[in-house]
C-alpha cells in the first residue's frame, strides 16, 4: 500500500483524562485546516454539529463552513477546542455559535435546536456526532451508571435532537449520524460503545423511512479507527500507540479524511441517498 505523510504507528504512548484535548495529542490530528477547499455546496445552510469542538466534529465544521454553512458547535466542556473550531468557521466567512452543555439532557438538546433556529435562522443539517466510550476487559467491570451514560450520549441524544430538529426542517434537510465499524464488528473491550453504535445504525435506517414523506434524508457515516481526543482519553496508552495498525492502510484515519463523506450526505450531491451507511474504515471490511 503506498504511504503518505500521515503518521504511522507506533505513535507515542499517551493518556489523557476524558474528554481529552486536541493540543495534548501527539501527533495533533489533521482536521483539514490546510487542505479542504469548499465549492459552496452548502451555501445559506445552517448545521448543528454535536462534538463539534474536536476530531471528526471539527473537521466537519471546517468543511461545512467552507461550503457556505453557518455552524452551531455543540460540545461538553472543551472550551479551548470549541473556540478553535469557531475560529476556523469565522475564517471561512461564516457565523459560528458555540454551545457548551450535556446532550444527555433532553431539555438541553431541545434548547440547542431552538438556539440554532433563533440565532442562525434555521436548521438544515443535523450531525449527531458526539460519543462516549470506555474500554473494559470484563463485563463485571462495567459500572451500570457508565453503561447508562454511554447510551444516553450515543443514542438517546440523537433521538432527542432529531425529534426536535425535524419540527423545523424543510424538505431537502439532512440528518447525519456518526455510527462506527463497531456497529458490525464489535470489539469486546468496547462492549457498551459498540452496542450503542449498532443502535445508531438501526435508528438511521428506521428514521429515514419514517421521515421520507417530509423530504428529509437520514444517513450515517461509519468510521473505522480515527485519531481523535477520544482515543488517548479512553484507551490504555499501549492501545493508543498502535491504534489503527490493523487497517489495510496501516494507520488510523485522520478526521479530515471523513469530511467529504459528511459533505456528500449534507449536500445535493447526496440527494438520492437516505437510509445509507457510508463506511470510511481504512480498508477494514464492514460485514
Amino acid at each position: 500500500m503506498p504511504q503518505d505523510n500521515r503518521p504511522m504507528p507506533p505513535q507515542p504512548k499517551q493518556e489523557q483524562a476524558p474528554p481529552g484535548e486536541t493540543k495534548l495529542m501527539q501527533p495533533v490530528p489533521d482536521h483539514g485546516e490546510q487542505s479542504y477547499k469548499g465549492l459552496g455546496r452548502l451555501k445559506g445552510k445552517v448545521a448543528l454539529i454535536t462534538g463539534g469542538d474536536s476530531g471528526i466534529g471539527r473537521a466537519v465544521a471546517i468543511a461545512f463552513a467552507r461550503e457556505g454553512a453557518d455552524i452551531l458547535v455543540s460540545y461538553l466542556s472543551e472550551h479551548e477546542d470549541a473556540e478553535e473550531t469557531a475560529r476556523w468557521v469565522r475564517n471561512a466567512g461564516r457565523q459560528p455559535v458555540v454551545a457548551p452543555g450535556d446532550i444527555k439532557s433532553e431539555a438541553f438538546c431541545n434548547a440547542l435546536v431552538e438556539r440554532a433556529v433563533e440565532e442562525l435562522g434555521s436548521i438544515d443539517i443535523l450531525v449527531n456526532n458526539a460519543a462516549f466510550q470506555r474500554t473494559y476487559n470484563s463485563i463485571e467491570d462495567i459500572p451500570a451508571d457508565e453503561w447508562d451514560e454511554t447510551f444516553r450520549t450515543n443514542i438517546y441524544a440523537p433521538f432527542y435532537l432529531s425529534r426536535a430538529a425535524i419540527r423545523h426542517m424543510k424538505p431537502g434537510s439532512s440528518i447525519i449520524n456518526t455510527t462506527s465499524i463497531q456497529s458490525r464488528q464489535p470489539s469486546s473491550s468496547l462492549l457498551a460503545y459498540a452496542s450503542t453504535k449498532g443502535a445508531v445504525s438501526n435508528f438511521t435506517a428506521g428514521l429515514a423511512e419514517m421521515v421520507s414523506d417530509k423530504g428529509i434524508r437520514v444517513n450515517a457515516v461509519a468510521p473505522g479507527p480515527i485519531w481523535t481526543p477520544l482515543i488517548p482519553s479512553t484507551m490504555p496508552p499501549e492501545k493508543s500507540a498502535s491504534f489503527g495498525k490493523q487497517t489495510l492502510i496501516g494507520r488510523a484515519g485522520q478526521p479530515a479524511e471523513l469530511a467529504g463523506a459528511y459533505v456528500l450526505l449534507a449536500s445535493d450531491l447526496g440527494s438520492y441517498m437516505t437510509g445509507a451507511v457510508i463506511p470510511v474504515t481504512g480498508g477494514e471490511i464492514m460485514i
